[in-house]
């Protein structure tokens, strides 16, 4: 008759024993079958398991930083342009991710790429370039919406670089420079039409003080005296000296 021997029971126990240990990790959680049925989420630690009978699947819950491929989009107003974009996203149901949809990283790549094309189609060029935050929320509210039943939260979707076509960036380019070409023009217009409007009331003053007249003659024979040294001949105006004509006649006649 064979009999079991004691070390050979307590050499299958602990193997049996060490061979269902698992350890999580802080940011996983283990999804545990049992005979193919869920049985039940493990959290983080020393966790065991049925060998055998037993199988657990580890789910990540560390947001997720996945780069969407470059797609061929063709806007609504009719330009070819390429766009890609990054996507930030996280487990939170670890049993759904394993149960309700077989890949859930492949899943929401798929998912954000055909997002990514249909949402960028309906906008003209001029929406992708400007309204960039509207186009983001948009992305994200979509996906976030239909990778709710896999225990998936999408927290936010940047679109990263919109590519164009060559003929486009000229374009665009020449478009640029045309409208700083205009502010410049205004700018330089509004500057000629204040400067006509403080020599229009520089002349309004002088023409009502004379006196101003000859003390601005006098100012600008002063600096032309220091910035030369050759002599200058200038014409003296007969108002400047009109007083002391009159005061000799006036001498004179007593």
């Amino acid at each position: 008759m064979f009999s079991f021997s004691p070390f050979l029971l307590v050499g299958i126990l602990g193997a049996l024993l060490f061979a269902g240990i698992r350890v999580l990790q802080e940011y996983e959680r283990g999804v545990v079958f049992r005979f193919g049925r869920f049985n039940g989420v493990k959290d983080a630690g020393i966790r065991w398991i049925i060998p055998g009978v037993d199988r657990l699947v580890r789910v990540s819950l560390r947001e997720i930083v996945m780069d969407v491929p470059s797609q061929e989009v063709i806007t609504r107003d009719n330009v070819s342009v390429k766009v890609n974009a990054v996507l930030y996203f996280r487990v939170l149901h670890p049993e759904k991710a394993v149960i309700q949809v077989e890949n859930y990283l492949y899943g929401t790549s798929q998912l954000s790429q055909t997002t990514l094309r249909s949402v960028c189609g309906q906008a003209e060029l001029d929406e992708l370039l400007s309204e960039r935050d509207d186009i983001n929320r948009q992305l994200q509210e979509i996906i976030d919406q239909q990778t709710e039943p896999w225990g998936v939260k999408v927290r936010a979707v940047e679109v990263k670089q919109i590519d164009l076509p060559g003929d486009m960036q000229r374009a665009m380019a020449k478009q640029a420079e045309a409208e700083r070409e205009k502010r410049s023009k205004v700018i330089h217009a509004e500057g000629e039409f204040q400067a006509a409007e403080r020599l229009a009331e520089a002349s309004r003053v002088l023409a009502t003080q004379p006196e101003a007249i000859q003390l601005r003659y006098l100012q600008t024979l002063s600096e032309i005296a220091t910035e030369n040294s050759s002599s200058i001949v200038f014409p003296l105006p007969i108002d400047l000296i009109s007083r002391f004509l009159n005061k000799g006649e006036s001498e004179g006649e007593r």
